[in-house]
């Protein structure tokens, strides 16, 4: 019976993860989409996604549930002071380890593909190691590919 608990708890902690990713995701879509365009419509996010304006609604629907976004039938998607919190986290995040990528020699292509799914799982003590990594590198004026700009996703 006790494996059985495990698995389950195991399975829900996985798809609570999930779950929080794919938030994570979307408001950081969302204020670029917001920053570049002026506003964002459930068809760029499902163009940007490549999934249906379906699965778009449904998970606008559970930002708005949540409270990081507002969002009127055929109106713009607006994120919500804990949206926007959320998104700055977020790419804050995404950031650290794609500069980290750069300064170990990752292309910017290959950093910003891998730190899209890196931002999520990696333990708050790793990332600020990351940081610190970064900001040593900086401190010595060495010339490293960290100053190339993320690459638009």
């Amino acid at each position: 019976m006790t494996h059985q608990r495990q698995h389950v708890s195991s399975h829900l902690r996985t798809r609570r993860d999930h779950a929080t990713e794919l938030t994570q995701d979307y408001v950081e879509a969302i204020a670029e989409l917001e920053q570049q365009t002026g506003e964002c419509r459930v068809r760029d996010l499902a163009r940007r996604f490549e999934v249906s304006h379906v699965t778009v609604n449904r998970t606008v629907a559970r930002l708005k549930r949540d409270g990081f976004a507002d969002a009127e039938p055929y109106g713009p998607v607006r994120l919500t002071d804990k949206g926007r919190a959320l998104a700055e986290f977020s790419r804050s995040r995404h950031d650290i380890v794609f500069r980290f990528l750069l300064a170990l020699g990752a292309s910017p292509d290959t950093a910003a593909a891998d730190s899209e799914g890196i931002e999520h799982h990696v333990s708050d003590e790793t990332l600020q190691l990351m940081a610190a990594f970064c900001c040593r590198l900086n401190a010595t004026n060495q010339t490293t590919p960290a100053e190339h700009p993320p690459v638009a996703r």
